[in-house]
């Protein structure tokens, strides 16, 4: 694929991923799948970590704020990066598990700095 514009470069990365998962119905399960598994441990790491800050207070209030920043900020830059036009319910899984795993990590990061 010849790259000539910019606006080029969103369909060079996401096309080699399209082709991939239209070729088999196993390649498209892989691809949900571990859309599911990525939606799940960052669910799952988001309230776990949550519920190990404890009770709201005035410094775990900011943690919490900034893990939900984290969170809309992740699924706008998803919004713009990903494509609307194919693929998009697969784009929409990845989206929120992506963010979910963003502030998952940012909670993780910011308990092990705070209460070890």
């Amino acid at each position: 694929m010849k790259i000539k514009f910019i606006s080029d470069i969103h369909d060079a990365i996401f096309h080699s991923l399209r082709s991939w998962a239209e070729q088999s119905s196993g390649n498209w399960n892989i691809l949900i799948g571990s859309g599911f598994v990525l939606l799940l441990v960052g669910g799952i790491l988001t309230y776990v970590f949550h519920k190990k800050m404890g009770n709201a207070d005035e410094r775990t209030t900011q943690i919490s704020l900034k893990s939900a920043l984290i969170i809309l900020c992740v699924v706008i830059l998803c919004d713009v990066i990903f494509p609307k036009e194919y693929m998009w319910q697969i784009f929409f899984l990845f989206k929120y598990a992506l963010s979910f795993l963003a502030s998952g990590i940012y909670l993780a990061v910011r308990y092990k700095k705070d209460f070890f």
